[in-house]
Formats: structure tokens, C-alpha cells, sequence
């Protein structure tokens, strides 16, 4: 059976669920993990979303891949060798655990960054969010059981957050914050 695409209204036990995982990830991984942050539509209050919980590991390397591995097993993840996205390495949680997803990116990387800033953009931009919401509501029921599709389909939406993004963190001099754990 295809994993359907649902879309739920906002859970405020979301940040919660986050600080309980990314406690045990921060003992596990003590200082290999820069940073350990909550990203994707579930750390952007109010916003509706999947019911998964994102996770980005910022480490200073990629290589060796085992210091960050084994505590990550340690824990129930499991490594997905085979995402094709070589700006990450990605785990998911354990046959019949809670959906997460935790992206190791490297620390100080685009990718890295994308993801903290379209995070906060969103946070202080609650009219973009909500248009956000809508759409991902749209796409579900036009692609619900083509999560590929679904993605393909907001990029568009992405790029123009972006956009404004970029331009909203010229202005303010964004950094992001401190680690979230």
C-alpha cells in the first residue's frame, strides 16, 4: 500500500515531541552533532502539516560516517544508504516508532542553512505560512498517494519563500538562533 500524503492541523505537542528526541540525541551524540535542530512544518507554529517530526544533525563532516551512525542505531534510527541526496544523510526511526525524519547535513553548508532559514522566515511570516498550509491541503488531495509528486509540487512555493527568505534576512542580519538541543 502507497504511504498517503495527510495533512493535520497544527499539534502544539510538536515542539515537545521535538525536545524529547533531540534530548536523547544530544546525549547520544554529545559534541559530534554542532547542532541538532527542529526544521520542517512541524517546528513553525500554527502551521499544518504532516505528522512527522524533521530533524537536522549539523556535523563537521560527513566522513567517518560511523561516529554519528552508531549512536543514531544506538537509538533505533536507521541509516537510509540509498537517499539520493548527497548533501545529507538520512535516517528514519525504527519499524513501528513515531515518524521521524533526521537529516545529518554538514554544519555551515546551503543545505544546512536553507532548512533553519525557510524555518524561521515562516516562523515571523505567519500569512505565508498559512497560504503554505493551503497548499500542502491541495496537494495531498491532488497527489495523496504520490508523496514524489506531492513534493515536486510545492518547489515552486519553496523557491518564492526563498526568495522573500533571503531578501527578509538581508534586512534583519539573520543568524540563526542556538541550537534547539
Amino acid at each position: 500500500m502507497a504511504d498517503k500524503v495527510i495533512i493535520v492541523p497544527h499539534d502544539p505537542q510538536w515542539p515537545q515531541l521535538f525536545s524529547q528526541l533531540g534530548t536523547a540525541l544530544r546525549t547520544a551524540l554529545g559534541e559530534t552533532a554542532r547542532r541538532i535542530d527542529h526544521i520542517g512544518s512541524t517546528a513553525i507554529p500554527g502551521l499544518d502539516a504532516k505528522p512527522i517530526i524533521d530533524i537536522q544533525i549539523s556535523v563537521t563532516a560527513f566522513d567517518p560516517l560511523e561516529v554519528y551512525r552508531r549512536p543514531l542505531e544506538g537509538l533505533g534510527y536507521t541509516f537510509r544508504a540509498e537517499n539520493p541526496e548527497r548533501t545529507k544523510r538520512y535516517f528514519r526511526e525504527a519499524p513501528g516508532q513515531r515518524r521521524t525524519h533526521i537529516h545529518v547535513r554538514r554544519w555551515g553548508s546551503w543545505a544546512e542553512q536553507f532548512g533553519l532559514l525557510f524555518r524561521d522566515y515562516l516562523r515571523v511570516h505567519p500569512d505565508d505560512a498559512k497560504r503554505y498550509a493551503a497548499l500542502k491541503y491541495s496537494l495531498a488531495e491532488k497527489y495523496g498517494e504520490d508523496r514524489y509528486s506531492y513534493t515536486e509540487a510545492k518547489a515552486p512555493f519553496i523557491w518564492e519563500i526563498m526568495n522573500k527568505a533571503d531578501q527578509w534576512s538581508q534586512e534583519i542580519g539573520w543568524e540563526p538562533d542556538a541550537s534547539d538541543a
